[in-house]
């Protein structure tokens, strides 16, 4: 939603606002359905905000060298990614790992798995760094747009922080201990977290 709010309305901090209201919606929503209580809600609410900025960067670098045409291509990337992760939680394993590692929506929905489990966004500093250095570059190529030679920094950068979450991946997500002789309870925490978390990065973007 940031991102293509951003896009849309030509205002970083429109994206900003809204990624956020949504994304801290959605956690609120989680808990009313049932969701145990964040154990670092503090880490979490930093994932969140560090994301928001990242995607609603794109969505204004979008409504800088797209005009009106901006919010499609915003669409076009939120609904490509979104495709590729749920892909990768329905069927783990299926995509390439370096593929996984291209995406700052991974790298979202990464730190904030790492928040919601209760190992903290310590753990998923590379994905956190990776969000926080795209979002620099690509502010500074809206900045300084029309100037072209910009982008080589923003790609230079995406390469460089992709390269960085690849050799520096966040600390494996403990498995909820099954409760049951299936283990389904377990699983099915396991399976809600994913959701949760899916849900929460694509908010942000």
């Amino acid at each position: 939603m940031g991102m293509i709010a951003a896009a849309a309305a030509g205002r970083l901090w429109v994206g900003v606002v809204l990624a956020l209201v949504t994304g801290f919606g959605l956690i609120l929503f989680a808990r009313a359905l049932g969701m145990s209580a964040l154990p670092h809600p503090l880490s979490i609410g930093f994932a969140v905000v560090i994301a928001s900025i990242s995607f609603a960067a794109r969505g204004a670098l979008f409504a800088r060298s797209a005009r009106e045409k901006g919010w499609w291509i915003a669409a076009a990337v939120v609904a490509g990614e979104a495709a590729i992760l749920a892909t990768a939680l329905a069927m783990p394993g299926a995509l390439p790992k370096w593929l996984l590692v291209l995406l700052p929506a991974q790298w979202a929905s990464t730190a904030i798995q790492t928040a919601m489990v209760g190992t903290g966004t310590r753990a998923a500093g590379s994905a956190l760094l990776a969000l926080a250095g795209t979002a620099a570059a690509t502010l500074l190529v809206a900045r300084l747009w029309p100037r072209r030679w910009p982008y080589l920094i923003m790609f230079t950068t995406w390469l460089g922080l992709s390269a960085l979450v690849w050799h520096s991946p966040a600390a494996p997500v403990p498995t909820p201990p099954p409760t049951d002789q299936g283990g389904t309870i377990g699983q099915d925490a396991a399976s809600r977290i994913g959701t949760y978390r899916f849900a929460l990065a694509k908010a942000q973007s």
